[in-house]
């Protein structure tokens, strides 16, 4: 008996096929080679075409069918993870009407930010727990006063998971975590915020059914399984965003404990038992994936959005031609320079507005540059711990509303697979990291086993266990306190300008 997870990111999509008795990997793919291509018509916008995800989706089927044989036949659920906070809107016949504005745009900023005003930040805080900000439903009213034709012929407006889901089934549906990802839950009604609707004038018609997070939410369609290359009749049972659903797949679900990931963005995820809120909603809190009424859990999740895309950048811009640069010789060469840089401060803050800083987009930066003194090991090292300082900002944050995190838990992948990041990152934060070999697209394979019945939540994590913990470094505390200050002293001086 087999289990299919899906990852369904920006920059590629990722497939793991699990043997549900002993959660070993059997089969893994990931679509495309290379990076996903965001498209940003203007500045601070991000959009991508959602026929972009299936196709990759099909793709990384086809390696995962390569490599399992005659295994795929034996898949009994599939579980979905994707990127969070997306808008795609579909037409009656389900056609796509324009692309999906993705996680890192920026366009409904003021938005959001007018919505909070006009409601009240008290309501927001308590019933939201969040501002409406620059996310889903924000997105969705800027189509309505920017694009009238298009939203009028909206039939449904649905976050990028939804819309895979729809794609394998024909159903269209969403989730708690999945609403409240697009402020569009109401915490004190536990149902959707018609408060928000309503400020925006948008009809909750456009919005899907709901759904539980851990359910049968609809089987490949004959249509589906002849593009997918799978049997029709197979159980979709579990979708989440893919910072909860990384928290699952890291056993991140009680209060207490928490999940960090480095990808294209950098996030801390910690999980609470009680709704709590940052009045400058700088961090945001939503359903976690195993929330009830009776026994209710809260993620708490802070964002830096410029993180691997800022180790990205330094890749593609050092590659030239056939001369390209690995992410191994980045570390190696960053890890020749000493800690602080000498002085050198990179702001790795280019990939959008930031929540952290109140949804201000203040770009990339580089600070003390000397050219007699600074190298390119130095850059390296620089922008490495611009982003632990950056994390580290949020982590304050969530600190100050209560949260205490000694231990965070992170797959062994991207910017995690750098030992120089993983010991400035235990040490700023003074959180010990737990690392296993676990990826979203196995947490949504887990998480289909959940909501198939399969596996009692005693018995999901079965194969997952910790390849590497990472203590903070008591004898070079000190020097990585002196250059956070510094860091966060420009960081001060560069908002208030």
């Amino acid at each position: 008996m087999f289990l299919l997870g899906y990852d369904v990111g920006s920059s590629s999509i990722k497939a793991t096929l699990l043997d549900a008795a002993t959660g070993a990997v059997i089969a893994s793919a990931s679509s495309p080679e290379t990076e996903m291509e965001i498209h940003a018509p203007r500045p601070g916008w991000a959009e991508q075409d959602p026929k972009m995800w299936w196709d990759n989706i099909k793709a990384a089927t086809s390696q995962i069918k390569k490599q399992a044989g005659s295994a795929v036949k034996d898949i009994k659920a599939i579980g979905i993870s994707y990127q969070m906070h997306g808008l795609v809107i579909v037409d009656k016949a389900g056609n796509v009407l324009r692309p999906s504005i993705i996680w890192c745009d920026s366009r409904a900023v003021s938005i959001g930010d007018e919505a909070e005003k006009n409601i009240g930040s008290d309501i927001c805080s308590r019933r939201l727990l969040n501002s409406p900000g620059n996310f889903t439903a924000s997105k969705l009213k800027w189509v309505k006063d920017n694009e009238p034709k298009v939203y009028e012929n909206i039939f449904k407006a649905m976050l990028p998971g939804d819309y895979i889901a729809y794609r394998m089934t024909g159903d269209i549906s969403t989730t708690p975590s999945g609403l409240s990802e697009g402020i569009m839950w109401d915490f004190e009604e536990q149902g959707l915020a018609d408060l928000v609707l309503s400020h925006y004038g948008i009809s909750s018609r456009l919005i899907p059914d709901v759904t539980p997070t851990f359910s049968i939410q609809g089987e490949i369609t004959k249509n589906a399984a002849k593009e997918l290359g799978l049997s029709p009749g197979i159980k979709i049972s579990y979708r989440a965003g893919d910072q909860p659903n990384n928290a699952l797949s890291l056993n991140v679900l009680n209060p207490g404990e928490a999940a960090t990931t480095a990808g294209t963005s950098g996030v801390i995820y910690g999980v609470e038992e009680k709704p709590n809120s940052d009045p400058r909603s700088r961090v945001n809190v939503f359903v976690h994936v195993n929330h009830e009424k009776s026994k209710p859990r809260y993620g708490v999740l802070l964002c830096v959005n410029g993180t691997g895309s800022l180790n990205r950048w330094l890749k593609n811009t050092l590659s030239i031609g056939s001369q390209q640069v690995s992410y191994e010789n980045m570390n190696a060469l960053a890890g020749q320079a000493p800690i602080g840089a000498h002085g050198l401060v990179i702001l790795p803050y280019g990939n959008g507005a930031e929540r952290t800083l109140g949804n201000r987009d203040i770009g990339a930066s580089v600070h003390n540059l000397n050219m007699n003194i600074h190298s390119l090991s130095h850059v390296l090292k620089a922008s490495q711990e611009g982003i632990v300082f950056a994390l580290n900002y949020g982590l304050e944050i969530m600190r100050s509303m209560g949260l205490k995190i000694t231990t965070v838990k992170a797959g062994h992948a991207n910017m995690f697979l750098s030992p120089l990041f993983r010991e400035a990152f235990a040490t700023v934060t003074g959180a010990a990291v737990e690392l296993y070999n676990t990826d979203g697209s196995q947490g949504a394979a887990r998480g289909a086993g959940l909501g198939a019945g399969i596996y009692k939540k005693e018995d999901a994590f079965i194969g997952l266990k910790a390849i590497k913990t990472i203590e903070p470094d008591i004898k070079k505390e000190k020097q990585y306190c002196e250059a956070y200050e510094r860091w966060r002293t420009i960081l001060q001086q560069h908002i208030k300008e």
